[in-house]
């Protein structure tokens, strides 16, 4: 009896404290920026907001390459080299569709752009390309941050350790931008993202070598504008400049595969962010 009656006082004492361990487990933030964004793929207001991509093919220059990447497996890329030899490296970072034929062409726009400089669109999913929306969050969702970084810097290693690397990216491959800059230490020089997660560690972003260029959308209900202000406050904490341009638009309006697509936001958005990169690279 006495031992009953010590194991139902143990279970009233460890029951809570299981329960809010398990409370705890399941509403605790990510380790990442990038794992909360990927956590979006969660909410179908999110997934609704992107219409699966308008059909398109990708005929231009440009070839794929491959690369070695520190955790021992290879990565590839989209690349368009600069006609001069240069140090000046542009990662471009796809959306969550992958690094399909869209995401080439706007590389192959930045080659043309941004002479001098060398274009590398990176592949975040190892080759997989989703045309479905619930797919794009699934495939979104399996990306490890371990190995999107070891990406990230065997293209780095690829680059030399004398390029100068500035980055560009939507939704996914806007925070995956301005994480870019963070890995790239010294050697960033310039970083936009389009309404991606922004960095929320002070510390890290203290670490930023670069200022960013920030393009967002007020109609955004995941990248908000209380989200922006934050990063804002944030960057201002960390010492580190942000420019920040708003759009009355929704999320993804800059993407052309998108069926909601702004071409006249998205073209002013364009010209901001080219000429900041030319400004980065110190291109005439």
């Amino acid at each position: 009896m006495k031992k009953l009656l010590t194991l139902c006082l143990l279970l009233l004492v460890t029951l809570p404290f299981a329960s809010a361990q398990m409370t705890m487990s399941c509403c605790a933030k990510p380790a990442a920026a990038t794992e909360a964004f990927a956590m979006l793929a969660n909410d179908d207001a999110f997934v609704g907001g992107h219409d699966a991509p308008l059909p398109y093919t990708y005929q231009g220059a440009g070839n794929m390459v491959s690369y070695p990447t520190p955790d021992g497996k290879t990565a590839k890329a989209f690349m368009l080299k600069s006609t001069t030899p240069s140090t000046k490296y542009l990662f471009v970072i796809h959306e969550w569709w992958g690094l399909n034929d869209y995401i080439k062409r706007e590389a192959a726009g930045f080659a043309r752009e941004l002479p001098g400089v060398n274009i590398v669109a990176l592949d975040l999913y190892d080759g997989q390309i989703a045309t479905a929306p619930a797919e794009a969050g699934k495939i979104m969702q399996s990306v490890q941050t371990s190995r999107a970084e070891a990406i990230i810097k065997g293209a780095m290693q690829y680059a030399g350790s004398k390029a100068q690397i500035a980055s560009i990216g939507w939704c996914f491959g806007g925070g995956w931008s301005l994480q870019t800059a963070l890995l790239a230490g010294k050697q960033a020089v310039g970083c936009v993202m389009y309404y991606g997660m922004p960095e929320k560690d002070v510390a890290r972003l203290k670490t930023l070598n670069t200022d960013v260029l920030g393009i967002f959308a007020l109609q955004d209900k995941s990248i908000s504008p209380t989200v922006v202000a934050q990063f804002q406050k944030d960057m201002a904490a960390a010492g580190k400049k942000l420019t920040v341009k708003n759009y009355d638009a929704v999320h993804a309006f800059a993407n052309p595969s998108n069926p909601n697509y702004n071409k006249t936001y998205a073209d002013e958005a364009h010209e901001l962010a080219v000429a900041y990169l030319k400004k980065s690279f110190k291109l005439k």
